[in-house]
């Protein structure tokens, strides 16, 4: 895998050319991503996949109209037709008097260093054997009789951005991964499960053979599932899913959102929407971090942010147009591709550790559910109702017992909010991440 580079000067020199060809203003966007994978399966070679891709993106503004195009085509006559066609769809695009660039004195000034290109890229041959690697301990767990596979994965990104306000930044992103699914059991008995490790740097991974065995443990401990009442009973979210609520949060608290009045959150700043003690935050500079970038989808510099501050909701996530409509300053939090417009969106958002640790939290519950996967959703932004399929262990007297599936797990998010405990067990994993969480009260529906 080679080196890539962001090339500010080229899209700084495309976006002076659109504002040449009729364009009040303009901004563009370029990614070009470079990646490998190599996947195993049943002591076997899957396959070994690479692909490459450049996608450039081009926003226009003439007056108050706003059109967005883009091509993977980056000779100079394409380029010039893009220009061409985005300034004839933004003459004609119905006006938004919120769209438009960011304020200047909003940009970022430069690009900070984030750590989060690794130089070590591995080989195809390398992937191949983490993924065996991964695949070989999962299947060597007693009771694991098939298996979906595993794969490893290194990916690279170059990121550039550059407006006519005065913006040009890129940056270099990697990416690599490790996962592995298999099954226990067998006919009408069987049971699936997964693990996945996900860095920057390549040798932030675990162990594949730690992913394996993870993935393989796992599957083995579903077997034999039983059935539980419905009844209502704290629920406790391992980590692996906990992170679905600070996400649930971002959602619900999207400038876009807000704005629209799409929200059941719409009314809740500055109001206690969980317990003392809870803290959630966000954070773009995370050195290494899975979500982190040195600027937003629009040139914008973001800062760590306390999104919920003892348990108070403190600020929405704008993008500059929801801003505007809220008569509000961007946060920072502009999100977006090469063909679509920005929108706001979280970073590396997480809930802070608390002071319980995970068996403590646990052991209080003399009847609960510990939920290890869930599947599907239902959920109203509007009246916060909340329903999920859910699978995991029933907790009796603060113990694990039993396995249980074909669950569903319910209540309004307002309540669940108020009712969330953190544990001490945060770890950054996904992105979007939190501890162990329990909501007491929850509604669990079975047999």
């Amino acid at each position: 895998m080679s080196k890539q580079k962001p090339d500010p000067d080229f899209l700084s020199d495309f976006v002076s050319k659109a504002c040449g060809a009729g364009a009040d203003a303009a901004d563009a966007v370029m990614i070009s991503s470079i990646s490998s994978s190599a996947s195993w399966r049943l002591g076997r070679n899957e396959g070994v996949e690479r692909a490459e891709s450049s996608d450039l993106g081009l926003r226009i503004f003439v007056g108050q109209g706003q059109a967005i195009v883009s091509s993977t085509d980056l000779q100079t006559p394409a380029l010039n037709e893009l220009i061409e066609r985005a300034v004839t769809m933004a003459r004609n695009a119905p006006e938004d008097p919120c769209c438009g660039l960011p304020d200047k004195n909003q940009l970022a000034k430069k690009v900070v260093d984030l750590d989060l290109a690794d130089t070590d890229m591995p080989s195809s041959a390398t992937l191949l054997e983490l993924a065996a690697l991964a695949e070989d301990a999962a299947r060597s767990v007693e009771g694991i009789t098939n298996t979906e596979g595993a794969e490893s994965s290194a990916s690279e990104s170059a990121i550039t951005l550059a407006n006519s306000a005065g913006f040009a930044g890129g940056y270099l992103a990697t990416s690599f991964g490790i996962s592995a699914s298999v099954i226990a059991g067998s006919e009408t008995e069987m049971e699936r499960d997964y693990e996945y490790c996900s860095t920057r740097h390549f040798s932030d991974l675990d162990p594949a053979s730690d992913v394996g065995t993870r993935a393989g443990v796992r599957a083995v401990s579903r077997l034999n599932p039983r059935k539980a009442k419905s009844q209502q009973v704290p629920v406790v979210f391992d980590p692996r899913l906990s992170g679905g609520f600070p996400r649930l949060l971002a959602g619900l608290i999207s400038g876009a959102a807000i704005a629209r009045g799409t929200s059941v959150l719409k009314d809740k700043m500055n109001d206690q929407i969980f317990s003392d003690g809870v803290d959630i935050i966000d954070d773009p500079l995370r050195k290494r971090g899975l979500s982190s970038r040195p600027f937003d989808g629009e040139g914008v510099l973001g800062e760590s942010r306390e999104i919920v501050k003892n348990g108070v909701l403190s600020t929405w996530l704008l993008d500059t147009r929801s801003a505007r409509q809220l008569k509000l300053r961007s946060t920072g939090h502009a999100s977006r591709g090469t063909s679509t417009p920005p929108n706001p969106g979280p970073t590396n958002l997480y809930v802070s550790a608390g002071t319980t640790s995970r068996d403590d939290l646990i052991a209080n519950v003399d009847n609960g559910f510990y939920v290890t996967e869930m599947m599907g959703m239902s959920f109203n932004n509007i009246t916060g109702d909340y329903s999920r399929g859910a699978s995991g262990f029933w907790i009796d007297k603060g113990e694990l017992v039993y396995p249980v599936n074909e669950m569903t797990v319910a209540g309004n998010i307002k309540d669940m909010f108020l009712q969330l405990t953190p544990a001490d067990d945060l770890s950054f994993r996904y992105g979007i991440d939190a501890p162990t969480l329990r909501i007491d009260g929850m509604t669990v529906a079975g047999v």
